[in-house]
């Protein structure tokens, strides 16, 4: 029986060349901020997959709580990790199936950051209909449900999880490698992310982050991805949907929704045709 290249082996010396040998690197990311290098790689057969391979301490840290993640949590909108493998001493790779679209705010270490150009995947994605733009964010809203199921929590989400496809006109997350099983207690001066999606406590070491941590942050990111500009002025959304997104993002968590499965029923409401 021939071992599939990647899914069948689970030890290389070097990753890169490894994969040149059992295919086409037809895209590398080398200047991320995660302490990873990925590759897009496509097989003899045709076939194309996604390899993230950690390169720094905090890189495979990251990957190791990843892969205990992905184990826990299966949604169709996030990308999984479906095989590991060790690279030389102590080195660490997870493949991924390959998914088509562009990351709307991508991490690039020294690259060019912008979600206000013309061109850019942000600029692009908010000026589709709201339509479109209501369909992402649910399917968004859905991974995380299943997220609060399998008792976990949201760390370091931001627009750069997000993947979207534009042509296919759907959404997929990923690099969801900080989330973790929750309640827990913040043990550093402030948890990793991206101020505009973090929740107050995430910034208090000592403090508790649990479900009503996850509904802030995705009441910031409906609050962003429904505004047609990036300095909140010009909100696309209704006032229903408005009052949702406020108490979701109350700075006490205790005046928020209680979990996901109530801010997700109060924003579906929102969206209903009595609700606008």
């Amino acid at each position: 029986m021939v071992l599939h290249p990647l899914l069948g082996v689970d030890e290389v010396p070097a990753m890169e060349p490894y994969l040149g040998r059992v295919g086409e690197v037809f895209q590398a990311f080398r200047e991320q901020d995660s302490g990873c290098v990925s590759y897009g790689v496509r097989l003899l057969d045709g076939a194309r997959w996604f390899v993230k391979e950690a390169v720094t301490d905090h890189g495979r840290h990251s990957l190791e709580r990843a892969w205990a993640f992905h184990r826990a949590v299966r949604h169709r909108a996030i990308v999984p990790q479906v095989h590991r493998i060790s690279v030389g001493r102590g080195g660490a790779a997870v493949v991924m199936p390959w998914r088509e679209g562009e990351v709307l705010y991508p991490a690039m270490v020294g690259g060019p950051r912008d979600r206000t150009g013309p061109g850019s995947p942000m600029a692009r994605f908010r000026a589709l209909p709201i339509s479109r733009v209501l369909a992402a964010f649910e399917r968004v809203l859905d991974a995380h449900l299943a997220v609060e199921v399998a008792g976990h929590v949201a760390v370091d989400f931001y627009d750069g999880a997000l993947l979207y496809d534009f042509g296919g006109d759907v959404v997929h997350l990923v690099d969801l490698d900080e989330y973790r099983p929750g309640p827990f207690v913040v043990e550093e001066e402030r948890l990793p992310g991206s101020r505009r999606f973090m929740a107050p406590e995430e910034f208090e070491c000592g403090a508790v982050i649990d479900t009503r941590t996850t509904v802030f942050t995705l009441g910031r990111t409906a609050r962003l991805l429904l505004d047609a500009g990036d300095e909140e002025r010009a909100w696309r959304g209704t006032p229903a949907q408005q009052a949702v997104i406020v108490r979701a993002t109350r700075s006490d968590p205790e005046e928020r929704f209680e979990d996901v499965h109530r801010f997700a029923d109060a924003w579906r409401a929102a969206n209903s045709p009595h609700g606008n």
